[in-house]
């Protein structure tokens, strides 16, 4: 699907930079670098004159505000003005193509292609995605001036063009100015990149409201043209609009599937994003355009007006059930049971806010139920606690023995808790959900309850292993890395110790730690 969404004040914004209709009187755009009236050497010259100045200590003249506070950026950073550093390169080539294969505007590629490439080729200009941080994911268009650019400046993929890394430029300043801008010749703070001209635009995500990344048009300077600027915005703004899209129809998805279970259970609840969208429900738990923040893997939250609520996660963090909490009446609201699980031999259980001692295989069932939302039969635990052999029989009275202590919060018929549930075992599995892998893996005390021998235990337990150290691994991330390496499991991980040396830099202190356990695991293996 294309979309070709530009606005009116879009359009105009154009017209004017063409000069196809005067401005009444209106200050110049201070995002432009230049309009069709201004013969383009001569600015150049005029902003080389204000860069030299600069540089020898007077005041910023001439320049554009947008420029002149980014130059000031530039010089707090530490970015060399005279061209012996060019922007760094972050990763290779290699890394940084599958950081662009796995990020949310890959799938966006054939729409930019569609709209910007004949323009690119035309006007010898390349086509260029960054992500959030300003690193080159992306670079497409004119084979030669690729080449070019990639020599001169080091522009390509891989290479940071935040402010920090390569001075004023349009993929760095509109990231710090959080808007669409052109940059010009001299503009850039950077002399190795004067000879070249870019405009850029930021892309939103539509669900999260975060920057994703800026798209950026980039020429030699005799390519300049104002209608570069309005191209790039009309070209962020179309890719906005497909991800809008795809939004929508994912809430669709999760409305057919969830709204009705939540609605079905009472109370003031409303069907919730991960990122914090009010997608469905009764209505009434925010206001329009307000959001939520949801821990990961559930649990307690305020909402906007102060009053509290509890969240519940629904599948894999799809979406979650929210409950608006009723004030505290006798029999009225549920208890809160929070479980601390991870590296323990018995778990650390607190329910309404007192601490209650329970014994091993009560920790056991208290693992696997919460793990379970829905429940299970006595023949579910009974496999799940003794393994095949198990009888309903022996589950029945070490559940018996837990209602002692959790009294109505655990029921029968099936076996389920029946309290509002937070565990460190959910915010893990919460946080690996969102892709969130160091945060995952500095939140890992430890293996699910390590010594127990229960079939369920020891399946959830392997599960949660893997999955946070496939998750490690696979990601770009060597403080996940190092996180991950410090776990109780992590910490004889040959492969992820190798990972790590190969990744952090000669000046981490780290290093000589990585370098010093992997020698003394590969003498262990001989």
């Amino acid at each position: 699907m294309r979309y070709r969404h530009v606005s009116c004040g879009l359009v105009r914004h154009l017209w004017i930079a063409y000069g196809v209709v005067e401005e009444e009187r209106m200050a110049p755009d201070p995002w432009l670098a230049i309009d069709v009236a201004t013969p383009p050497a001569e600015r150049a010259r005029e902003l080389r004159r204000a860069w030299e100045a600069y540089l020898e200590g007077g005041p910023i003249e001439r320049v554009r505000t947008p420029i002149a506070s980014s130059w000031q950026r530039s010089h707090a950073a530490g970015v060399d003005p005279l061209g012996a550093r060019l922007a760094p390169l972050t990763t290779d080539t290699d890394a940084a193509s599958d950081r662009w294969r796995s990020h949310p505007l890959a799938a966006a590629a054939p729409l930019i292609k569609s709209l910007l490439a004949p323009v690119a080729e035309q006007a010898e200009q390349l086509i260029v995605v960054s992500d959030a941080d300003g690193t080159l994911m992306w670079v497409g268009g004119h084979a030669a001036v690729r080449r070019d650019a990639a020599v001169s400046m080091n522009f390509t993929e891989g290479a940071a063009w935040s402010e920090e890394g390569a001075g004023t430029n349009a993929i760095g300043t509109a990231i710090a100015a959080g808007h669409a801008l052109q940059v010009f010749a001299a503009e850039h703070f950077n002399a190795a990149v004067q000879p070249w001209t870019c405009a850029a635009a930021p892309i939103r995500d539509p669900d999260s409201g975060l920057l994703l990344g800026v798209i950026d048009l980039t020429g030699r300077v005799p390519t300049v043209h104002p209608l570069s600027l309005g191209v790039a915005i009309a070209t962020a703004d179309a890719v906005e609009g497909h991800l809008r899209s795809t939004m929508n129809e994912r809430d669709g998805r999760l409305r057919a599937r969830y709204e009705e279970r939540v609605l079905r259970r009472g109370g003031k609840r409303a069907l919730v994003t991960p990122s914090g969208r009010v997608i469905g429900g009764d209505g009434v738990i925010v206001g329009t355009g307000e959001r939520l923040q949801v821990p990961a893997g559930g649990g307690e939250l305020l909402l906007p007006s102060g009053a509290e609520a509890f969240a519940e996660p629904l599948g894999h963090e799809a979406a979650y059930s929210v409950r608006a909490l009723e004030p505290a009446r006798e029999g009225r609201r549920r208890s809160l049971l929070k479980l601390a699980l991870l590296g323990r031999e018995k778990a650390v259980v607190e329910l309404g806010g007192r601490l209650i001692v329970v014994g091993r295989r009560q920790t056991e069932i208290l693992a696997l139920l919460s793990s379970r939302p829905a429940g299970m039969t006595g023949d579910e635990l009974a496999a799940d606690l003794y393994g095949d052999a198990g009888q309903p029989g022996s589950a029945r009275v070490q559940v018996f023995r837990l209602r002692k202590v959790l009294g109505p919060w655990i029921t029968t018929d099936p076996y389920r808790l029946a309290a509002d549930v937070v565990s460190d075992v959910a915010r893990v599995r919460g946080l690996l959900d969102r892709g969130d892998v160091r945060l995952a893996a500095e939140s890992y005390a430890g293996p699910l309850l390590p010594h127990s021998e229960a079939p369920g235990v020891e399946r959830e337990r392997d599960q949660l292993d893997r999955w946070l150290r496939q998750a490690v691994l696979a990601s770009d991330d060597h403080d996940a890395l190092w996180a991950w390496v410090q776990t109780p499991t992590g910490e004889d991980d040959l492969t992820a110790w190798k990972r790590l040396l190969s990744e952090i830099d000669y000046c981490d202190p780290r290093r000589s730690l990585a370098a010093a356990r992997l020698a003394s695991l590969r003498a262990g293996m001989v």
